[in-house]
């Protein structure tokens, strides 16, 4: 069976960008990175960066501000002036409803299909729809470090591992995935070995 959707999950500097644009070329699929804030920042009548931030881990302060919700705490006096309008929501929503936002962004696109979805955890997203092929991309901190010393990047593990987290930070804020498992996907290739090239191949082989 044909897969008109392919998720594409990877780590930074693991390739994922590159195989993801070479498969859609193949395969004549669209390729969807960007226009995934693109399409809820417009539901959300906001900025696409203000979007986008819901993808990272927050400050403390952040993450107790949206745990309030939308409403202040009712026990907190509301100065004469008011900061806030009694059981009024605030004018911008909060990090779930982001977060859902980009998650009906995912479905969205995926409905067009002949699509390649890479990364938002696209792969979660769209659950077990038997059309979707889902891929994770990954190498190993070594050979990650030495791909972005090549970019001219200081203190490379230190980003890499900073990248990681939020990874599993965005797992779990998304879709409470405490750990992340080969099973949850139908392929996991290793590009320590494997060149952008023969990557590509074996994922259109597994696509066609």
């Amino acid at each position: 069976m044909t897969r008109d959707v392919i998720c594409i999950s990877r780590t930074l500097a693991a390739g994922g960008e590159a195989v993801g644009r070479g498969v859609a070329q193949q395969l004549g699929y669209s390729y969807v990175d960007e226009e995934i804030i693109a399409i809820a920042s417009r539901k959300a009548k906001l900025d696409p960066a203000e979007v986008e931030k819901v993808e990272h881990r927050a400050s403390i302060l952040k993450r107790l501000l949206d745990a309030l919700g939308t409403r202040p705490p009712t026990d907190l006096p509301i100065p004469a002036g008011g900061y806030y309008l009694p059981d009024a929501p605030l004018a911008a929503p909060v990090g779930d409803d982001l977060r859902g936002l980009i998650r009906e962004a995912i479905d969205e696109v995926a409905m067009r299909g002949k699509v390649v979805l890479v990364a938002h955890a696209a792969s979660y997203a769209l659950g077990k729809r038997a059309d979707v092929l889902r891929v994770l991309i990954s190498a190993s901190l070594e050979t990650r470090s030495e791909r972005l010393l090549l970019l001219g990047q200081k203190e490379t593990k230190k980003v890499l591992r900073e990248s990681d987290k939020e990874r599993e930070f965005y797992l779990r804020s998304f879709y409470d995935v405490r750990e992340e498992s080969p099973l949850d996907y139908d392929l996991v290739l290793n590009t320590d070995g494997l060149t952008a090239d023969q990557a590509v191949a074996a994922i259109v082989a597994l696509a066609r």
